[in-house]
């Protein structure tokens, strides 16, 4: 129902097909746990944040508690393996198989550490925080080894078709402007890789953040 925001999965959702054939992205309850370890990996920035960074309870940190407690967590938002569940955190990307990247998008009042940021998103804007019907992308990547292949903007396209049919009504992300940019923040996404995807900018709060939106 368009308007509405389910956050649903979906018990038989098809993998989406992308560019190539052997690239495939699905709801991150339809991939094994062992994927989203494969993909996090053990080492590194995603290792440690485990998608966790928006998730935070409030003063909540995360040299307060346990790696191991952040990759349960995103194992419980994910439902990964768990096919039959109505609900997920994101979207797996798999190349021959192989789980190569990772996009985080849900409805937005579910990323609780971003509704208590002051400028980015909201800035400048007049924003409903608990509108569950716009969604966002807070993160999203491939996994070392199938960079600048095309995995990220695969993963911004399938967000898209995602949010849609799951009843959002606008999809929001805020890439990074990636002048002076290092590796380790590349990962809330690109200008071009969200408008590849038919996302506009909407405002852009501070000098190296852009919040992207596309209406549906």
């Amino acid at each position: 129902m368009p308007g509405r925001a389910r956050g649903a999965a979906g018990r038989h959702d098809p993998p989406v097909a992308l560019d190539e054939p052997e690239l495939t992205i699905i709801p991150a309850n339809q991939a094994p746990c062992e994927d989203l370890a494969a993909l996090f990996g053990r080492r590194g920035t995603a290792a440690r944040c485990q998608c966790q960074r928006y998730k935070l309870r409030p003063r909540e940190a995360f040299s307060k508690f346990p790696v191991e407690e952040r990759a349960h967590r995103l194992r419980t938002q994910t439902e990964c393996g768990h096919p039959d569940s109505e609900t997920t955190s994101g979207l797996v990307a798999h190349l021959d198989g192989e789980p190569v990247g990772w996009c985080a998008v849900e409805p937005r009042p579910r990323f609780v550490g971003l509704l208590r940021h002051a400028r980015v998103p909201w800035e400048g804007r007049d924003e409903d925080k608990a509108d569950a019907a716009v969604w966002a992308v807070t993160c999203l990547f491939a996994r070392a080894g199938f960079r600048r292949r095309g995995i990220s903007r695969a993963l911004a396209r399938a967000a898209v078709a995602h949010a849609r049919e799951r009843g959002a009504r606008a999809l929001e992300a805020y890439p990074i402007v990636t002048t002076d940019v290092i590796a380790e923040e590349l990962h809330v996404g690109t200008e071009r890789t969200f408008a590849d995807a038919g996302l506009r900018v909407v405002s852009r709060p501070t000098l190296r953040r852009i919040v992207m939106r596309i209406d549906f």
